[in-house]
């Protein structure tokens, strides 16, 4: 799942990053309603976790920007402002919901959660292909039900294929989803990723197959053999 983080407290920013990352996320960061809206406006986000008082402007503006029509994806706000006519007009604005500075990085992490197990949004359920399972929640793979070992990255990408298996996920869509902005990609990044997982499933006997479609994508499928 990606997340876009925007907060201009540095401070802040990186305790949030840091916790977000440990909780499987992959995550972009700014520090601006400028570069949040060219953000948003290049890369899709599964959540954005948005700080009201950012210094070329008011982080509504931003919220109201995603909710143009068509515009669902969740926003989590975080603020000082601790009044209530403050949250109120967050979320009548748009916000689904917000979370009051300081906080734990506990509970933000279980309200981003809570706020894609909405409908419409997939986490919170095990996504399950072939013998293999994967909680999407506790971030745990476990083939014939026993726990498989998986680095961050080779998550992400197993998840993104559960997620739309038996069909095909552009190469363009994955580096997306799996790799943030400030991540260097090499021109083979993808490829040596996608073979570390597989070799990791055949290795386990997982009963299933990522298909290769040079030039176009990956394929997720049971495999009948």
């Amino acid at each position: 799942m990606k997340v876009l983080l925007i907060e201009d407290n540095e401070r802040l920013a990186g305790f949030v990053r840091t916790g977000l990352m440990a909780a499987g996320f992959v995550l972009d960061l700014t520090g601006r309603v400028d570069d949040a809206l060219a953000a948003i406006a290049t890369a899709r986000y599964d959540a954005i976790v948005l700080d009201l008082g950012l210094p070329d402007g008011d982080g509504m503006d931003v919220v109201k920007a995603v909710r143009q029509p068509g515009g669902a994806t969740p926003i989590l706000v975080l603020t000082s402002r601790d009044g209530l006519r403050d949250r109120v007009d967050s979320l009548n604005g748009g916000a689904d919901d917000y979370l009051l500075k300081p906080f734990a990085m506990e509970e933000l992490v279980a309200r981003l959660k809570a706020l894609l197990r909405r409908p419409g949004h997939a986490l919170g359920m095990v996504l399950t292909c072939g013998n293999l399972a994967f909680d999407t929640v506790a971030r745990e793979t476990r083939i014939d039900d026993q726990p498989v070992a998986l680095s961050r990255r080779e998550l992400d990408l197993l998840e993104l294929l559960l997620r739309r298996a038996g069909r095909v996920v552009p190469r363009e869509a994955i580096e997306d989803s799996v790799y943030s902005i400030d991540d260097e990609i090499a021109s083979n990044s993808l490829e040596v990723l996608v073979h570390r997982l597989r070799k990791k499933l055949q290795v386990e006997k997982a009963v299933l197959k990522i298909h290769t479609l040079r030039g176009i994508g990956y394929l997720l499928s049971e495999d009948a053999s």
